[in-house]
């Protein structure tokens, strides 16, 4: 239950934006979020495949 905190701002950001923003514009926002979401969590998959490979341990 300690992580709710971060659900309730972004339930509280959400629903902020839908009410500023045109249907269009919140389609584009929800789709670039999407993609830097898939981006970074790439980015963090290959900095943990890079972190094992140059391990002294490997």
């Amino acid at each position: 239950m300690q992580n709710c905190s971060i659900l309730y701002l972004l339930s509280t950001i959400a629903c902020q934006l839908a009410d500023c923003l045109s249907e269009d514009d919140l389609a584009i926002l929800a789709a670039d979020l999407v993609v830097l979401s898939d981006m970074l969590a790439n980015i963090a998959a290959r900095n943990a495949v890079c972190e094992k490979t140059n391990s002294p341990d490997s």
